[in-house]
Parts: structure tokens; sequence; C-alpha cells
């Protein structure tokens, strides 16, 4: 996810994505203290892509 793509939403879509990507993170730590978790790097993505989606939601904010 780039933020450009992220620019062209309205504040609804990107608080829609932010919820998704919380989801998504709290089941990738879920199945990571399962030990159910191969790809570790997905952590570090979703992390980076909720800051991106927070960050585009403050500049359209204000």
């Amino acid at each position: 996810m780039q933020a450009k793509e992220l620019k062209d939403k309205d504040l609804a879509q990107l608080q829609e994505q932010l919820n998704g990507l919380l989801q998504k993170q709290f089941d990738l730590r879920m199945a990571r203290g399962n030990g159910q978790l191969n790809k570790v790097h997905l952590l570090r993505q979703v992390r980076r892509d909720i800051a991106r989606v927070k960050t585009v939601m403050n500049q359209v904010r204000g």
C-alpha cells in the first residue's frame, strides 16, 4: 500500500481501512502467539500500513 493510493480516499474510507488493518494485526499477533505464523515479516508490513493510514488521516483532518 502506498500513500498515493490513500490520499484519494475520504475520511470514512480511511477509517474503514484502518479498522481492517488493526484486525489483521490482531490476527497475526494471535497466530504468532500460537506458533502458527510462518511469515513474520507481515507484522512489520501491517504495522507500517497502519502508520501510513493514520498519517494520511491526520493530513486530511488538518
